[in-house]
């Protein structure tokens, strides 16, 4: 089994917790929870709404799969939260759904929960899988 590689990529947001944006084992790679968070401006406050969080959690998600040489095409699986679950999953769903082609989603699952960081409404995290050479 090769090493674990911690991977801090420039330009995410700095991360609220001891995390590193990135693990990779093996060919598997491990993206944290992104929060809908303005990097370089971490204390402004989060928009509005889940269709805006959605798009700047996404926004997140990208910067670090970019920085690791990946895209949404190489995600596997992905982790969705929601404070406000039976407010915003139809919403949320749609906005999701328009970043993968469709019927090329990823795994998911989708939890309600009652709190996140920055009491933001959103939270995803992806495992992704670097294409064989």
């Amino acid at each position: 089994m090769s090493d674990i590689l911690h991977h801090m990529i420039a330009g995410a947001p700095a991360p609220v917790a001891p995390f590193s944006h990135a693990t990779e084992c093996e060919g598997w790679v491990f993206v944290t929870g992104q929060l809908p968070i303005d990097p370089g401006h971490e204390p402004s406050p989060l928009p509005e709404g889940i269709v805006a969080q959605t798009h700047k959690t996404f926004d997140n998600l990208l910067i670090v799969l970019k920085g690791l040489g990946l895209g949404l095409d190489d995600v596997v699986s992905a982790r969705a939260f929601l404070t406000h679950f039976d407010e915003d999953y139809a919403t949320f769903n749609a906005t999701y759904a328009s970043y993968f082609p469709s019927g090329r989603f990823p795994a998911r699952t989708c939890i309600g929960t009652t709190g996140l960081a920055r009491q933001a409404r959103v939270e995803i995290d992806f495992i992704a899988r670097r294409p064989r050479a």
